[in-house]
């Protein structure tokens, strides 16, 4: 579980939260939706621990994350950014284990058992056929699950995505936001991610939580219908 306490956030002189509550429940997906500027990529961030709120707290099982030492804050949460991987003949194995980090040496080395998490990582994601590719080969739907099945390795309950579905034709999209939702609820992760595209979210996500004139409001998905309609003009 991950709770905001009174989180305020600022872009330069621009209030993007005042003092928000907010809290996401272990075993759930939730999309993270708002207009454009209204801070749902900054809010991640501070989530990640990041960057820092300018006031306020984000307890991870009432525990606050940013006084965490940065290498039990790596077995925490993962964050998948927008940034793409696409360096050539680097292999999709390869990738999935730089989520092995927190756990291995100092030169990075790796134990039977971490393959074997890599493997099964890969494999949760369905991705075990391109283990071996390299990945500047895949489509970006295939490149985009490597990703996930990267911060899968990592074996944090909470995984946080930007815009995960961005610049994937819709049924990539819908694969991708199904794929999060069986991750959320076969493997207990508390799984946020920000996104525009409404009509997956609604379609398998648990809760949409909405950032709204320096706010943020958590609806299920059936409830939140009314209000994205209103702010969205859909």
């Amino acid at each position: 579980m991950i709770r905001l306490d009174k989180i305020t956030v600022a872009f330069g002189n621009r209030t993007l939260l005042q003092s928000a509550d907010c809290t996401f429940k272990q075993g759930t997906l939730t999309a993270l939706v708002g207009r454009n500027g209204a801070g749902k990529s900054s809010l991640l961030r501070i989530l990640a621990a990041i960057d820092s709120p300018k006031q306020g707290s984000i307890l991870v099982n009432n525990t606050a994350l940013h006084q965490m030492p940065i290498e039990e804050r790596a077995k925490v949460i993962s964050f998948v950014s927008t940034q793409r991987i696409r360096v050539a003949n680097l292999l999709c194995r390869d990738v999935v284990a730089t989520g092995r980090a927190p756990y291995t040496n100092w030169i990075g080395r790796m134990k039977e058992q971490d393959s074997h998490i890599v493997t099964q990582a890969l494999s949760a994601v369905g991705m075990t056929s391109f283990a071996t590719r390299a990945i500047d080969t895949l489509s970006d739907g295939e490149c985009q699950r490597v990703m996930i099945a990267r911060a899968l390795a990592q074996q944090t309950p909470i995984i946080l995505l930007d815009e995960p579905t961005a610049f994937l034709d819709i049924p990539t999209r819908f694969e991708i936001c199904r794929l999060l939702a069986d991750l959320a609820h076969n493997q207990g992760k508390t799984i946020i991610f920000s996104t525009h595209d409404i009509d997956a979210a609604l379609a398998v996500c648990d809760n949409v939580a909405i950032l709204e004139n320096s706010a943020i409001s958590t609806y299920s998905a059936a409830d939140a219908q009314a209000v994205l309609k209103r702010l969205f003009a859909l």
